[in-house]
């Protein structure tokens, strides 16, 4: 069974998936809902994907559905093109999603 791993947007952390997290839970799944670290000088887009990378590899996830809202599509692209053989999905709710290169 999957791992779901949940990235919320800008302004957000990771309680704004408690009701979609209970849910799948109660499907037996494993699902995690970090909270990214705040915008601030020198923390970014890099240092977020870093933070779902390391999540990834600190918990040796496979077979990992990555669902991101808003900004957290962003992320969630990053990390799945850093780890494409533990990420089995991206999901982009209401999200931004890069062109190529981007």
């Amino acid at each position: 069974m999957p791992t779901f791993v949940l990235v919320h947007g800008s302004w957000l952390g990771g309680w704004a998936w408690e009701r979609v997290a209970a849910g799948l839970r109660a499907s037996g799944h494993t699902v995690l809902c970090p909270s990214l670290a705040p915008a601030e000088p020198g923390v970014g887009l890099r240092t977020h994907i870093a933070e779902i990378v390391g999540l990834i590899d600190r918990h040796a996830l496979t077979d990992v559905i990555l669902v991101g809202h808003s900004y957290g599509g962003m992320v969630i692209t990053g990390a799945g093109h850093e780890r494409p053989r533990r990420v089995r999905q991206l999901v982009c709710l209401d999200a931004f999603f890069p062109s190529p290169g981007e």
